[in-house]
């Protein structure tokens, strides 16, 4: 069953649709606003005619190459192509801009490489019984989870926990916008109809990064000049097998991270991108250089955010669950061939499963070889003066964020979120922790809501619940940590003569 679910892909037609859809997939990831989900989304109706591997071989490359595409604009631009791609920006660019383009994205297309490979090792191997362990996850701990996940604004806050902590809370303010989860009790919508739906993420994801990088880079004064300085050396591309052994445990941590934060449905490549950084930040022997331009943190977001493709698709092929978004596409995906996902799907579609494996396997070497070949060229947009450049980015910012809904609503926010992103930026207030709440915002009301209903209003749960207990212990041992930490910081000499001062 093995050696013939290989060769059901190992035709030239089929490596022919997986090779199209990985490129166009890195195309669609590039681009801000066009993200993974929508161009899986797009390509659905053309698999109608296809056979069930030629279908899935080419939604499974536009899936990988999707996720991957995202950090070209983000090393490039500043400007993330896809959520998952958040974290990529932080050090990506600033390489960039100090002329190590070329570096900065190999490592990031090779990090991409072995995450997604580690993952799919995963899925080959233990996808089962991941899937089991996470099947027995309710809401008391995704609602641990969560919370634990905001601890990382304290590592994402430039410095000043105080400015991280108050930008989080204005995400989770903003999170509450629109009907309440179960009640459908309208909030903060001022009898806007276009705000019951609360804010898309995309939306605000765009109007965060790219429009705020839009307006601060049309502030300077000489708009012909590039926005960095374009340099390309294929001797200094930064993957030597020294530093790869160097990066080993930060590439493995990130990618354990990456696939279980895959498994578990719902959280995905926006939220396990900026916490493999933070681990990575947290447990660096230099966490102040981290936003400056670290390899560091190149390894961890793209690892992680690639790790966790292979991770959504464990609950996706063995229990039928989708892990994100763009796994609800594909389960639509099989669906529309008859198949149904599920823990029968190993034994009733053997041939099927195997060439799926064979099909991402490609994907990947496909993705790592066509980001190596047209890197001369993306490194080429750095050159191109700012007065051209940043209209396109508009440009491209208002397609984006019209196509999510058709709506010009959805680019009214854009502009919002753009202007507030840019305020934030001259009051040298973190914008990252803002979108960390934002995100995580409805995951926590969410499962504290189901919580409460599974226990009646009981709070015990969450705290006697052995997942959830251990997960929110350790979250009050790093909050300590942390409290501690800036108490320390605050009481040296330094700084109680520059508060004195």
């Amino acid at each position: 069953m093995l050696i013939e679910g290989i060769l059901s892909v190992l035709n030239m037609q089929t490596l022919l649709l997986i090779t199209g859809g990985t490129l166009l997939g890195i195309i669609i990831g590039a681009i801000p606003g066009l993200t993974v989900t929508m161009g899986v989304a797009l390509f659905l109706p053309v698999t109608f005619a296809m056979s069930p591997v030629d279908g899935l071989s080419l939604l499974m490359g536009l899936y990988i190459g999707g996720t991957s595409g995202g950090l070209i604009s983000a090393i490039l631009l500043k400007i993330p192509g896809t959520p998952s791609s958040i974290a990529t920006t932080f050090d990506g660019h600033p390489m960039a801009a100090q002329g190590q383009a070329g570096k900065a994205l190999s490592v990031s297309i090779l990090s991409s490489f072995f995450g997604g490979i580690f993952s799919l090792g995963v899925l080959f191997l233990i996808a089962p019984k991941l899937a089991e362990v996470a099947l027995q996850f309710g809401p008391y701990e995704y609602f641990a989870i969560a919370l634990f996940s905001l601890t990382l604004v304290a590592g994402l806050s430039g410095g000043s926990l105080a400015r991280g902590l108050g930008a989080a809370a204005i995400g989770l303010v903003i999170a509450f916008v629109g009907m309440a989860p179960i009640t459908a009790f309208p909030r903060f919508t001022f009898g806007w109809a276009e705000l019951d739906g609360g804010i898309a993420l995309l939306p605000a994801l765009i109007g965060l990064f790219a429009v705020s990088q839009v307006l601060e880079e049309a502030e300077s004064r000489d708009s012909s000049q590039a926005p960095a300085t374009a340099n390309f050396n294929l001797r200094q591309m930064g993957f030597s097998l020294r530093a790869g052994f160097g990066h080993f445990g930060n590439w493995l941590r990130s990618s354990v991270i990456g696939t279980a934060i895959g498994i578990l449905p719902g959280l995905g490549g926006s939220v396990c991108n900026l916490l493999a950084y933070g681990a990575a930040k947290k447990y660096s022997k230099h966490p102040e250089k981290f936003g400056t331009g670290v390899t560091e943190g190149l390894v961890a977001s793209e690892s992680s955010n690639n790790a966790s493709t292979g991770g959504a698709l464990v609950p996706l092929m063995t229990l039928g669950i989708p892990g994100d978004n763009t796994a609800a596409i594909l389960l639509a995906g099989f669906m529309i061939h008859g198949i149904t996902p599920g823990p029968m799907l190993f034994e009733t579609q053997g041939l099927l499963v195997y060439g799926i494996f064979t099909a991402l396997v490609i994907a990947n070497l496909v993705m790592v070889v066509g980001l190596f070949s047209f890197m001369r060229g993306f490194v080429r947009l750095l050159s191109v003066p700012k007065h051209i450049l940043l209209p396109l980015i508009m440009m491209l910012c208002v397609i984006g964020a019209y196509g999510i809904n058709n709506r010009l609503f959805d680019v009214g926010c854009m502009l919002l979120f753009g202007l507030i992103g840019w305020l934030m930026k001259k009051a040298s207030i973190p914008v990252t922790p803002l979108l960390l709440g934002f995100i995580l915002g409805p995951i926590i009301e969410v499962n504290l809501r189901r919580g409460l209903m599974s226990s009646q209003g009981d709070l015990m749960p969450f705290i006697t619940e052995p997942i959830s207990g251990f997960v929110l212990l350790g979250t009050l041992i790093v909050v300590a940590v942390t409290a501690y930490k800036e108490f320390s910081k605050s009481r040296t000499p330094n700084n109680r003569a520059v508060i004195g001062s």
